[in-house]
């Protein structure tokens, strides 16, 4: 019995050995596509450190509300003119990246082989499905708690707001009740992707104490320059960083990555990439 099940043993190898000669080579596994958005949207939606910086941002978010609320003189809004000091208090965010998580269709983006597209971008929007930004939606409803408006300034277009207002709702964000706290692109003909004019339209109302946002165009129209314009409107207000001004991580996409080549969208993703290698500033060892 042990003799002939070891002869069937060294027969099943020899007809596998064979077998594999006949086969060939083995098949190389398919290259895996390159995506600029790999590394940012798997720290983005599958990291720790992500949630960590998104809570520290809002815990940060709270200390600076009450000393905001305990002095009058003081705006985040440079567009806050005149006597705003009696104005009710607001807190302006933007939604997406800032409240509301958009890093399932990111990342489809990436599995798929895609690019970003409006069409797709409306069909996510449409089908309600952004999650919260850690930390978010704990810092509106303390702020609410606080009597402080809550305003969502977002680049998100006006067809799109019934359905963004459904998804911030169920996510538990306050929805401002008899005020429209939601601000969208185009709804009025001089909102368009740049906000200094939608925030100028809220601080004729409200004293404007914290702004919120990812992009720096979420506090300055000056975001969207080449990168020594940008630079040099950042270094002119880079003392409000931390203070009123309250930046959100988003390393997947912004006028940061199209600054290197000139916001011009109609290049090639090939063009693109070489231009932002280009922008580059590295240190190459030297040879021994």
């Amino acid at each position: 019995m042990r003799k002939s099940t070891c002869s069937k043993r060294r027969s099943l190898l020899s007809g596998a050995v064979a077998l594999s000669l006949l086969a060939g080579p083995a098949i190389a596994a398919e290259p895996v596509p390159q995506n600029d958005l790999l590394n940012a949207e798997l720290w983005m939606q599958r990291s720790v450190e992500y949630k960590a910086n998104a809570l520290a941002v809002y815990a940060l978010g709270r200390i600076q509300l009450d000393k905001a609320l305990a002095d009058p003189n003081w705006t985040a809004a440079i567009e806050q003119t005149g006597n705003y000091q009696d104005l009710p208090p607001a807190v302006v965010l933007d939604l997406d990246e800032t409240a509301m998580d958009n890093s399932a269709y990111q990342t489809g983006l990436v599995t798929n082989g895609t690019e970003f597209s409006p069409k797709t971008w409306d069909a996510w929007v449409k089908a309600e499905r952004a999650t919260a930004v850690p930390g978010a939606v704990e810092f509106a409803q303390y702020a609410e708690s606080k009597g402080v408006k809550v305003f969502y300034v977002t680049n998100r277009s006006a067809d799109q707001e019934e359905a963004t207002r459904r998804n911030a709702q169920a996510l538990g964000f306050p929805m401002g009740g008899n005020v429209d706290t939601f601000l969208m692109s185009k709804e009025k003909p001089d909102w368009g992707s740049a906000k200094s004019t939608r925030r100028a339209a809220i601080a004729k109302d409200y004293r404007i104490v914290l702004l919120f946002g990812d992009n720096f165009g979420d506090f300055s129209d000056a975001y969207n320059g080449s990168e020594a314009e940008r630079l040099k409107a950042y270094e002119a207000t880079k003392e409000r960083f931390g203070r009123d001004w309250l930046m959100l991580a988003n390393p997947g996409y912004g006028s940061f990555e199209s600054a290197p080549y000139g916001h011009n969208f109609k290049l090639s993703a090939d063009e693109k990439r070489a231009k932002k290698i280009g922008a580059l500033e590295p240190w190459v060892a030297q040879a021994q």
